[in-house]
């Protein structure tokens, strides 16, 4: 069956050219002060270690199939979601901050400043919601509602 929805959260390239940028900046310093050998080694390793970490950060998935929702490692039967909220970047930083609950899972990235809240009913999970960082908050919500519609109907 096709995802009802699915995103990759990946690093916006801006990020990629502006962290070239840098260790290029990086580079010609190590290269004026440091043997050839050990600026070069350095460089590399700067490299590698910028962007392995981008490129781990911007893996994260979140996705609408076969009745679950997937948001990173985690996952969750539709059954148990309430009413998702999509937000704005005011209500994602509301949310995030001075609303927050320490119990919620959160799948956010500091690239993206929207995100959608879903309500966890199920009454044996301490989690009161997901707050997930997303591109497009209205339809993950509508995916998320769809199947919500689509259980009642079925239910009929």
């Amino acid at each position: 069956m096709p995802a009802a929805y699915h995103e990759r959260l990946h690093v916006p390239l801006r990020w990629w050219v502006q962290a070239t940028m840098f260790l290029a900046t990086v580079w010609l310093a190590f290269i004026v002060a440091l043997p050839g050998w050990l600026a070069w080694g350095g460089s590399l390793a700067l490299l590698a270690l910028v962007y392995g970490l981008f490129a781990w950060v911007g893996s994260a998935h979140v996705a609408v199939r076969d009745g679950t929702l997937y948001a990173g490692d985690a996952t969750i039967s539709l059954d148990f979601l309430g009413t998702p909220e999509p937000l704005d970047s005011e209500g994602t930083r509301r949310v995030h901050g001075v609303d927050a609950d320490a119990r919620a899972y959160l799948l956010m990235r500091p690239y993206l400043s929207r995100s959608v809240r879903v309500p966890i009913e199920d009454p044996s999970d301490p989690t009161p919601y997901w707050l997930i960082s997303t591109r497009h908050p209205r339809r993950l919500a509508k995916a998320l509602t769809d199947h919500r519609i689509d259980q009642r109907a079925g239910d009929r």
